[in-house]
């Protein structure tokens, strides 16, 4: 599966502090960060699933909001991008 999964994490508080940072460190635990609060995953249902429930422990959702969206295989390859640009290795193996 790909994906692009956004958040938006209220940091007025301490408490949203810790929750953006914990957020931010799942999300880097399953792919690629592109923008700050925007990353690019490629996983299995299995890792979505995961995934869904670790972000679910940490947010407040009064206060903040998360988005994932499933992408058509092909579409990570056909990205248009104005500005600094990462090339990322999606359709090549991964050294870890």
């Amino acid at each position: 599966m790909n994906l692009v999964l956004t958040y938006d994490v209220a940091t007025t508080t301490d408490a949203g502090k810790r929750r953006l940072r914990k957020v931010a460190k799942i999300c880097e635990g399953f792919g690629q960060r592109v923008q700050y609060s925007v990353f690019e995953i490629v996983c299995s249902p299995t890792d979505l699933a995961r995934l869904t429930a670790k972000l679910k422990a940490v947010i407040d959702p009064a206060h903040d909001s998360l988005r994932i969206y499933l992408i058509h295989a092909a579409d990570f390859s056909t990205v248009t991008h104005l500005g600094q640009r990462r090339e990322l290795p999606f359709d090549d193996a991964w050294t870890l």
